[in-house]
């Protein structure tokens, strides 16, 4: 029997259906009637946020199937709002002989969510509204797609956790490195390293760049087309710039919040997320963190951005696993164990602004011949899984499982917010991955969650 570990820890049998396959939904009719891309067959899924990710990476990879329809759009800015519009009208446009503009548009999330007639939404926000808006669509009937990292704190990873295995909603992280597309090295080098081809794992090395600083930023007029008021969301009340928010001119460009504390932790969270993610696959800690991190980093002491620069932070786990973390890598993971290693990194980015991948091939090993190891029908076998939002596509019809479920989502984030913790704090934690504690650290708990506006808080 071939053994087949999914992304939620069960096992099946190769083939076996998985999931309520039964459950049907309002507006999906079974593709036996219709057809697969029949109008009534197809999943209405809205789009909440269609800026630099959505347009590049999220709405992209959805347009690119014919069993879903994205009939709407959210955003807080107006002009990002009507271009998301014409966005995916213009992907529609003659699919059926005839000119198409039937996007609907909302400036306000909960709108959106409301609408009985879809089924889905994409989360494609700043971090800091990711937990909130998930709890609110899962809440209201929609299955997810939420870009990582799961959340800004730990305790809202926690509450949007436990909303998604309470709404029985499904729940996709954006963890595209689990799937075959783009970048099958990171399945395989996890499946290597789980059938003991470098030995007994040992420690962990993970490459990621630090941010820099930059200059001062004065206030700006609050621009007529954007909600600054519900941008900001639940952090605290701050003048508006251009520079913190995203620029006005482009869609495309990096935007300036992915450097401020207020709303992420930088590249700890932003490319952490991913690296960690396959970290834990490889470690089969995916369910679990560590039990003692601690670190150190540089923070810019002047100038608007402030998340960390160069750093270097360590982890152990429970089962005497190490990780380091740290820019002196290369970008990638690099799983070490009695005997030999394995290196993987991308082999792309996402979006044209994203920081380079390492320098190197996607998949290399202390020795050649580890990398041509069959796994045999006996051993663990990772499930494949295709692109992640096809993954999802594909999860929403079956009620199946997903390859980066809420719970694994919330795992990897926080292990990242562990490392930040140990930033900031600059002194040896002690975790308690169970309860979600640190142990006789009373500061450091109470970095694990931020007050949260009235409003704007997850209720």
């Amino acid at each position: 029997m071939t053994v087949v570990i999914t992304g939620q820890g069960a096992i099946t049998r190769r083939g076996a259906m998985t999931g309520a396959a039964a459950l049907a939904f309002p507006t999906i009719v079974p593709a036996s009637v219709f057809g697969a891309t029949a109008p009534s067959n197809r999943i209405a899924i809205g789009a909440i946020g269609v800026g630099r990710i959505s347009r590049g990476h999220d709405m992209k990879e959805v347009l690119r199937h014919d069993d879903a329809h994205i009939v709407a759009v959210c955003d807080l800015d107006t002009k990002r709002l009507k271009a998301g519009q014409q966005f995916v009208d213009a992907a529609y446009d003659g699919k059926q002989g005839k000119p198409y503009t039937g996007t609907r548009g909302h400036d306000d999330y909960r709108d959106l969510i409301a609408d009985k007639g879809i089924d889905a939404v994409l989360i494609s926000t700043p971090d800091h509204q990711h937990a909130r808006l998930a709890v609110d669509a899962v809440r209201a009937g929609k299955d997810v797609y939420l870009q990582k990292p799961a959340s800004l704190t730990i305790a809202e990873g926690r509450i949007m956790a436990d909303a998604v295995k309470a709404s029985g909603r499904i729940l996709q992280i954006g963890s595209q490195q689990r799937g075959q597309e783009p970048w099958p090295q990171f399945h395989r080098a996890c499946e290597l390293v789980r059938n003991g081809r470098i030995g007994q794992l040992r420690h962990v090395e993970i490459g990621l760049p630090g941010d820099p600083s930059g200059a001062a930023a004065p206030p700006m007029p609050i621009p007529a087309n954007l909600n600054y008021d519900a941008w900001l969301g639940s952090t605290p009340e701050a003048y508006y710039t251009e520079m913190r928010v995203h620029p006005q001119d482009s869609i495309d460009a990096r935007p300036g919040w992915l450097r401020c504390e207020q709303f992420g932790a930088g590249m700890i969270t932003g490319w952490g997320a991913h690296h960690i993610d396959i970290a834990h696959w490889g470690m089969d800690t995916e369910l679990t963190g560590p039990v003692e991190i601690w670190g150190t980093a540089e923070f810019p002491k002047t100038g608007l951005w402030n998340v960390h620069g160069p750093f270097e932070t360590h982890a152990r786990y429970a089962n005497g696993m190490t990780m380091t973390i740290s820019g002196v890598f290369p970008n990638g993971i690099k799983f070490i164990g009695d005997d030999g290693w394995i290196f993987v990194t991308r082999s792309g980015s996402v979006t044209a602004s994203d920081p380079g991948a390492a320098p190197a091939a996607p998949l290399v090993a202390s020795d050649a011949k580890i990398l041509d190891s069959v796994i045999s029908a006996g051993e663990v076998h990772l499930r494949k899984t295709p692109e992640q939002h096809r993954d999802w596509l594909d999860a929403i019809r079956t009620r199946g499982p997903v390859s980066a479920p809420a719970e694994i989502g919330h795992r990897a984030c926080s292990t990242c917010l562990l490392h930040w913790t140990a930033m900031k704090t600059g002194r040896r934690l002690r975790w308690d991955p169970v309860a979600e504690r640190f142990i006789g650290d009373d500061a450091a708990n109470a970095l694990l969650s931020r007050p949260q506006r009235k409003g704007y808080a997850i209720a």
